[in-house]
């Protein structure tokens, strides 16, 4: 006999468990379980997706990853890399935070993976990975990411970074930050302004001198090839040393660097205080242009002096034991009438005026706030192993996810830089709920960010390109396609110049 009453929303609820009352200063609420619902609080995801798919990036990074299974119980290598992606972008810093990310039921099938891994398989596929292979793989896709942007005048800075250690990991060494802590470090080459990484290299914490991240740098310039050369190779005062400077002398490859107040360095200003050819520096600064050799270095090289008026009066002391001073200086001059100057002193092969010398190294805090970003906002901080192999790939990862977005990013808003603690919010963050009807897939995307019209406009727009670019597919390569998306997402940068790709050579 037929019910006369089919099954309807009250028995679903009750299949999904009992409820629980909650007395709340808005009333009585009952809440329920749904564990198997379609949903994802990464919301607005697909559209990065998409950007990733148009792009080719995620298909050839997985296609060309050295991690192969022999059992037949293993976890697909698509999904081991998915996974990662998906922690990445969420902001995970340790591989224990992948667990919050398993109960997605949306995006995984978007990125055409077959479920979450643990985090205990994302381990075990990194270890599996030689490290060479993983090495050359992963600085293909970062050179792929980033070179046709090569072809316009760029600056190279190079820095490394301190990643703090909490445990007993290979490598761990000397923290020049904070003694007594083990530390790694972190080598990176940034395209400057654009906040792209270009590689990273993790060594052990006592590695962390320019002569340790030099095999890198210049293995990095030959890849890239001569062509796509930085106009200017910028650094703090670990870069302004003999060894680096005269290869890149020998190159003629520009440079700009700090120099350490070391003691011929003080006597240079001590000389250069008493002289009235000062002229302006821009924000507050003067200086003046000059020469030096410094005890092993192998010839006279032009610097520009620095100095700055501090706003307040300071106490200066050399006393052993004296009262601490209330700014540290490293260097400083105290006039009769109690002014107090800081001073700085520049290295470099330009033959430029003193202010755009010392405009050029300001330009250069941009790169100090990259640091801070994808230390502090993304995973370079973390996703720690007792091995030093792992880390090295997973620092690679990172740095590659964070291209990524960083240039999602400039789609959505090409007039400024997002870092992941705004973006992240705005353009990921939203519950979306998975409904199906006719064969047709819909995704209703609720954001509780304060600027959701924006998001929704600027995500609309990129759909809109995205569409565009879909219609002429069939006509584009991969790497025509990409072309186009770098061309769209930094049409600042290049002052509306398309990048073109190289031609291909037919063979006859």
């Amino acid at each position: 006999m037929p019910l006369a009453h089919p099954l309807g929303e009250q028995s679903e609820r009750e299949a999904a468990g009992p409820s629980v009352v909650l007395d709340t200063f808005a009333g009585r609420v009952h809440v329920e379980w749904e564990p198997a619902a379609p949903v994802t609080a990464l919301g607005q995801l697909p559209f990065f997706v998409e950007f990733l798919k148009q792009g080719g990036l995620f298909d050839n990074w997985v296609a060309a990853c050295p991690l192969h299974y022999t059992s037949p119980n293993a976890p697909k290598k698509r999904d081991v890399l998915g996974t990662m992606v998906l922690s990445i972008l969420a902001g995970h810093w340790r591989y224990a935070h992948i667990t919050a990310v398993r109960g997605d039921g949306v995006n995984p099938g978007l990125l055409g993976m077959e479920r979450v891994v643990s985090e205990d398989a994302v381990r075990r596929a990194l270890k599996k990975m030689p490290e060479t292979d993983a090495e050359v793989w992963l600085r293909r896709h970062l050179d792929e990411t980033t070179l046709p942007l090569l072809g316009v005048p760029w600056i190279l800075d190079v820095d490394t970074t301190v990643k703090p250690l909490f445990g007993h990991q290979e490598g761990a060494g000397y923290n020049p930050h904070k003694p007594g802590r083990p530390s790694h470090t972190l080598h990176t080459y940034w395209v400057a302004g654009l906040r792209l990484v270009l590689d990273v290299e993790l060594k052990a914490g006592n590695e962390h001198a320019s002569e340790h991240s030099a095999p890198a740098l210049w293995g990095l310039l030959d890849r890239l090839g001569r062509d796509r050369w930085p106009w200017l190779l910028r650094g703090d005062a670990d870069f302004g040393t003999e060894r680096i400077m005269s290869r890149a002398e020998q190159e003629g490859m520009p440079y700009l660097f700090k120099l350490r107040s070391t003691r011929n360095v003080k006597r240079l200003i001590e000389k250069a205080m008493g002289e009235a050819d000062w002229t302006a520096a821009g924000q507050g600064w003067q200086g003046k242009a000059s020469t030096l050799r410094l005890q092993g270095w192998s010839r006279h090289r032009r610097v520009v002096i620095l100095r700055r008026r501090l706003a307040r009066e300071v106490l200066v002391t050399d006393r052993p034991g004296g009262p601490a001073p209330q700014l540290v200086l490293s260097f400083a001059e105290v006039t009769e009438d109690r002014a107090v100057y800081e001073y700085a002193v520049l290295v470099t092969a330009l033959d430029l005026e003193v202010l755009s010398v010392a405009q050029l190294y300001r330009d250069r805090a941009d790169a100090e706030n990259g640091f801070d970003e994808i230390k502090n906002q993304w995973g370079w901080g973390g996703f720690t192993t007792h091995d030093l192999q792992r880390c090295r790939v997973m620092a690679r990862c990172v740095g590659l996810v964070y291209n990524w977005w960083s240039l999602f990013g400039r789609l959505a808003d090409p007039d400024r830089r997002m870092e992941a603690i705004t973006s992240r919010p705005l353009l990921l963050h939203g519950v979306a709920r998975r409904t199906r009807h006719a064969g047709q897939t819909t995704l209703i995307i609720t954001s509780a960010h304060g600027s959701a019209g924006k998001a929704q406009a600027a995500l609309t727009r990129i759909a809109a390109f995205f569409a565009e670019l879909r219609s002429t597919a069939e006509q584009l390569t991969t790497e025509q396609r990409w072309y186009r998306i770098l061309s769209q997402a930094l049409v600042r940068y290049l002052n509306g110049s398309p990048l073109r790709p190289p031609p291909r050579l037919v063979p006859t």
